[in-house]
């Protein structure tokens, strides 16, 4: 057995996969192991991560105060005009509102707010207790919108439903009300709508400039810098480009089925994932426009010239190195594997929070043998992992930098905190630069790492 195996509890297991002992056989999409204190998060963050970048609509948790600490600026999705997202507003439910209900708490609540802020919509998410006490946000919403001639849209968030993947549903749920009542004239017939991308630290305004070069137009931003009245135009673009497929695939799979969109799934991530998207893209419009391929080439072909002398720099540095990977959706991971590689290092753990077996065993597929492969893991398991394998690296979110830093190990954010964009190739310059600085930072000489016999 492995050092690792004492903190492995035995319903985990089935969950945990060792690349080349024995066949692909991996258990996911299962609900959390109850004490064993999951990085995952709950049905109402999963709906707030899809919905919250929508920057020009109110967004109003129904229910105590300690959930809406959850929103307080989240997530680095910055916007090019309004800024609403970044405001934080709750029903703050008391006792007495859960004894006797608190419909109409939630109803003066939203008519204050539309009042002073004007939004062009509002969401309205619901919590455990609501769902528990039975509330009818449904008719309050309803009721809302016929008076303030807004769409104010229920978002069926309860967290206690599942996991962070049932309030992604829960998010294209309300957000698939908009699409189909905006006016679609005037798009053009090289459009886009780009889906699953939350412009952290300003990346989708560099994907935009991408397919700006190409001659392809942007309709809706799902959701990162996004506004309402896009949203509903968005069944007039002539393609769906899906990243976070987690996040946003449900909403993609609505509006082919009910407007005929057709969906491609693409990464933004890294010299090839980032290439590749462009090449597909082209190629879907090539019949309409047949100079598009050949500007696609100079692009990247351009963007290339400038990345790969920087690159080599840091690979000098960093080749032979070991990383660790663990994310929230697993698309990211597929992208990190080969950007690693790119650098010349060894991805020796690998996992996300809402992996599918199509994404294990596609993560299965692309990395080494030996190489840890991991659904729904918890801190004890990270860290004995991290040791195991004595990781120069770790590629997380918020909840995962604690566990790198207490054993000494080197950390890049790659969840919601960066300020810097690593999407694209300058995204990709960007992150060879933070996992260089992070790995060969000189603090190391004076914090010992901790190895598996510690």
């Amino acid at each position: 057995m492995t050092t690792s195996a004492s903190v492995i509890f035995n319903e985990r297991k089935g969950q945990i996969l060792r690349k080349g002992q024995g066949p692909f056989d991996m258990n996911c999409n299962r609900e959390s192991l109850a004490g064993a204190v999951s990085q995952r998060a709950c049905v109402f963050c999963g709906s707030r991560v899809v919905l919250y970048p929508i920057a020009d609509a109110i967004h109003l948790v129904h229910g105590p105060i300690g959930c809406a600490a959850y929103t307080w600026d989240i997530r680095g999705a910055l916007s090019s005009g309004p800024a609403l997202h970044r405001l934080s507003f709750s029903t703050d439910l008391q006792e007495k509102d859960i004894i006797f209900g608190g419909e109409d708490k939630l109803y003066r609540a939203l008519v204050e707010l539309i009042d002073r802020h004007h939004p062009n919509a509002a969401f309205v998410y619901s919590t455990c207790i609501v769902g528990i006490i039975g509330d009818d946000m449904e008719a309050v919403c309803r009721r809302v919108s016929a008076e303030k001639n807004i769409p104010v849209l229920p978002v069926q968030s309860e967290g206690f439903k599942g996991s962070k993947r049932e309030g992604y549903s829960a998010a294209c749920k309300a957000m698939f009300r908009l699409v189909g009542t905006g006016d679609t004239s005037g798009i053009s017939p090289l459009s886009v709508n780009i889906l699953g991308d939350f412009n952290l630290a300003g990346e989708l305004w560099i994907i935009r400039d991408y397919f700006a070069r190409m001659g392809i137009e942007t309709v809706a931003n799902i959701t990162g810098d996004g506004r309402v009245a896009d949203i509903r135009r968005a069944h007039g673009a002539a393609l769906n480009l899906v990243q976070c497929s987690g996040a946003t695939m449900e909403l993609a799979k609505m509006m082919q089925e009910t407007y005929g969109v057709p969906v491609k799934r693409v990464s933004y991530f890294g010299v090839e994932d980032m290439a590749e998207a462009l090449y597909e893209v082209a190629k879907f419009f090539q019949a309409k426009d047949p100079e598009i391929m050949e500007r696609t080439r100079k692009l990247v072909k351009e963007e290339l010239s400038k990345l790969y002398p920087q690159l080599q720099e840091y690979r000098k540095d960093l080749w032979g190195k070991k990383a660790a990977i663990y994310v929230g959706g697993a698309f990211k991971a597929f992208s990190l594997v080969k950007a690693f590689r790119l650098l010349g290092m060894q991805v020796v753990l690998v996992g996300s929070q809402t992996g599918t077996e199509e994404d294990y065993r596609e993560l299965h597929d692309i990395t080494d043998e030996g190489t840890i492969i991991v659904d729904d893991s918890n801190p004890l398991e990270l860290s004995s992992f991290l040791k195991e394998k004595e990781c120069d690296v770790f590629v997380g979110g918020v909840k995962e930098r604690p566990i790198a830093y207490k054993l000494g190990v080197g950390f890049c954010d790659h969840n919601h905190e960066r300020k810097r964009p690593l999407e694209g190739f300058v995204g990709m310059l960007n992150f060879a630069k933070e996992v260089h600085s992070s790995v060969m930072s000189p603090v190391w000489r004076f914090v010992p790492r901790k190895k598996a016999r510690d």
